[in-house]
């Protein structure tokens, strides 16, 4: 498996990457087989919005370069069960991103309810932006918060995201959008 492929591991947690097979069994609501797949407990409440999932698997089956940007299960290193997702909304450099910065990248993530207030977000993020840019030299990145999420729009601010527009999400409504330049 090519190591941007691999599994990202930080100290609390397993980001597993979830292929179009997985994805495919959570949109039929098929949990146990998807399970089994992953390798890892799924809970119901990934049902309960299924947003991201359909959008990466769209991505998926249009962009042949998508895979690794693909959406992961933030999992429990010591129990494999998964906790949220963390996905990159494209391969990098769509042009919807060309406004706010070139070679960019856009992050999305969720925590399921029972798991929040544990910093696995901001865990999860650290690391996705990490191995963007050790894998492949990206050093922009791009977030888009409800202005009403308090809690993400505090986690994207102490990563030294800065405010750069809005824009209305057709599924989520109005967003802040926010930039990060990291050292490269």
């Amino acid at each position: 498996m090519s190591s941007a492929l691999a599994d990202i591991v930080t100290p609390r947690l397993v980001l597993r990457l979830m292929g179009s097979d997985v994805i495919a069994l959570l949109l039929d609501g098929k949990l146990k087989e998807a399970a089994t797949l992953l390798n890892a407990a799924i809970p119901e409440e990934i049902l309960e919005r299924p947003s991201s999932l359909k959008f990466t698997q769209v991505q998926l089956n249009k962009d042949s370069l998508y895979l690794p940007w693909s959406a992961r299960a933030i999992l429990l290193k010591d129990e494999l069960k998964m906790v949220g997702l963390i996905r990159f909304h494209s391969s990098p450099d769509p042009v919807e991103l060309h406004a706010y910065a070139r070679d960019a990248v856009e992050l999305g993530y969720r925590i399921f309810s029972a798991y929040r207030n544990n910093r696995y977000a901001a865990e999860a993020l650290d690391a996705m932006m990490n191995w963007a840019q050790l894998h492949f030299g990206i050093t922009s990145f791009v977030a888009s918060v409800a202005p009403d999420n308090i809690a993400s729009n505090r986690l994207i601010s102490s990563f030294g995201f800065v405010r750069v527009g809005e824009a209305v999400d057709e599924t989520d409504g109005i967003e802040y959008i926010f930039l990060r330049k990291a050292e490269g």
